[in-house]
């Protein structure tokens, strides 16, 4: 039987997409950290951080779609979700995070 590498058990598409993303980790803190992006699907992003937290922690963060992707203005998509998976990402961490809700109402 053959082992299925991480992107052939992804069910959605990732592209390489660096987007501003704000994220606040839900703990007694809730620091807002800012970021980028490495890549988005319609079902998570990933991330990189200073600080690893838990698999598991619940996060909500805003992403940023410029005008050059929405072409008219920039849009802010606030989700939440939760930690799927840490790995380290040189200095940081990487943070993969699964969007359990999103909201495009938000203030634009």
């Amino acid at each position: 039987m053959a082992v299925q590498s991480d992107a052939d058990k992804r069910s959605t598409r990732r592209f390489p997409l660096t987007l501003p993303v704000a994220v606040k980790v839900k703990t007694a803190e809730r620091k807002e950290i800012v970021s980028e992006t490495r890549n988005v699907s319609a079902r998570g992003v990933f991330f990189s951080m200073d600080a690893a937290p838990e698999e598991g922690s619940e996060v909500e963060f805003t992403l940023t779609l410029p005008p050059e992707i929405t072409l008219t203005e920039a849009l802010r998509i606030h989700c939440a979700g939760r930690v799927v998976r840490v790995s380290k990402d040189g200095n940081k961490f990487g943070i993969a995070a699964a969007i359990d809700k999103y909201d495009l109402s938000g203030d634009n």
